[in-house]
């Protein structure tokens, strides 16, 4: 009788997640929310290391600095009243926020005190939306709040069990105390009603013959449902402490050499030339420890000797050709911007950026008007948009020069 064959059946590999990923992981937030926690993370770790690169940002004669955007910001701002105290301290609070900026991005990668950076996160954005973004329109328009509101799910989920520092080291602190993985997965209650020894008929042996439900499911709930339990899973939480601390201060004491280097790779890529304020037509140059000073302006009637009608801004000289003047617009106490492109002609605008307020500056290298908080940039001849967000162009304004060598605003 022949000997039976043997049958060898080459085994499959077992059917995986990408990424290790448990089964049904899209509905656990620390896997769902790897891409937007990874666009939190680099947005605002860029965001800082571009404002300690740019020395300007710093400088508070340039019209993309800190303090230019707090100036603009107290005519427009709910807070108003506290943002004009913290004028003077315009460039620490420049500091701060490019340094915070720096740690909730790491923070954020990281999965490092993930609700910690959160926090940090959503404070940020909503103090840039009360004092950058409140106004623009529509409200959607503006990115602070969106980004506030795109901080709520790690506040209240955290990074996730998976890549990030924080479920590392809950593991580890876990493994160091002898008790299980923290490890969270999902799973249908109808599936835990099977192979739960409690379940009797819809109740619960284990809740006294209460009804079976998942909001207080002893299963679910795990080790951390009795009360005599607790000391060893403290024991796990505080060791997770003291390793998320360590952590932590070794990544803030890289964060904080990633930055200086960044900030003197900046200056020396851009050079550490202090921009010049803009004039201040009827003033002289604008001094350099503040706002600019507001300018007196009279009314002048027609005359015959060339002189027009409409309110004196100050000597045409102040306005070189290829460079910009401001000024205050006496019927809005707004500030108004001039610029002389070619000589004898003159572009006047109403110089707040119709998307959130800010104050615009004028660009010579690229013959532009344009905002220095989000980038909205407006043609010289006409105002119109040339870019966004800004929802439409400048106010013009007619300026034009007298035959005694003064602008008039008519």
């Amino acid at each position: 009788m022949p000997a039976p064959r043997s049958v060898s059946h080459a085994r499959r590999p077992e059917r995986r997640l990408p990424l290790g990923a448990p089964p049904r992981a899209w509905v656990l937030a620390g896997w769902a929310l790897l891409p937007l926690r990874a666009f939190l993370g680099v947005t605002f770790l860029f965001a800082g290391l571009q404002k300690l690169a740019n020395p300007n940002f710093f400088n508070g004669l340039s019209p993309i600095s800190i303090k230019s955007q707090l100036i603009a910001a107290v005519r427009l701002s709910p807070i108003h009243a506290l943002l004009s105290h913290l004028l003077p301290l315009a460039t620490p609070i420049g500091i701060v926020i490019a340094l915070g900026e720096v740690a909730i991005g790491l923070g954020a990668l990281l999965g490092l005190w993930m609700r910690v950076a959160a926090i940090g996160g959503a404070l940020l954005s909503l103090m840039l939306f009360l004092t950058v973004s409140f106004h623009a329109a529509p409200y959607y328009t503006g990115a602070d709040i969106v980004f506030f509101f795109a901080w709520l799910p790690f506040i209240a989920a955290g990074a996730g069990s998976r890549f990030s520092l924080d479920g590392g080291l809950a593991r580890r602190a876990a493994a160091m105390e002898g008790a299980p993985p923290p490890d969270i997965v999902t799973l249908p209650f109808a599936q835990v009603q099977r192979f739960c020894g409690q379940f009797n008929r819809g109740r619960c042996n284990a809740r006294e013959g209460l009804l079976c439900e998942p909001g207080a499911c002893p299963v679910l709930l795990g080790p951390r449902a009795p009360y005599a339990t607790r000391v060893t899973i403290d024991s796990v939480d505080r060791r997770a402490l003291v390793l998320g601390g360590a952590t932590a201060t070794l990544v803030a004491g890289a964060a904080v050499v990633l930055g200086g280097v960044d900030a003197v790779a900046g200056r020396v890529i851009h050079g550490t030339t202090a921009p010049t304020a803009p004039t201040q037509l009827g003033a002289g140059p604008a001094p350099s420890g503040g706002a600019s000073p507001t300018t007196t302006t009279t009314t002048a009637g027609s005359s015959g000797g060339g002189v027009p009608g409409g309110t004196l801004l100050g000597k045409a000289s102040q306005v070189p050709v290829g460079q910009a003047a401001s000024f205050t617009i006496p019927s809005s106490g707004d500030p108004g911007i001039v610029v002389q492109p070619s000589s004898g002609v003159f572009d006047a605008y109403d110089a707040v950026c119709p998307h959130a307020g800010c104050t615009v500056g004028y660009y010579a290298q690229n013959q532009v008007l344009a905002c220095p908080c989000h980038g909205s940039q407006f043609a010289l001849s006409t105002g119109q948009v040339i870019s966004g967000p800004a929802p439409h162009g400048l106010l013009k304004l007619n300026v034009v020069e007298g035959s005694d060598g003064n602008l008039y605003l008519k």
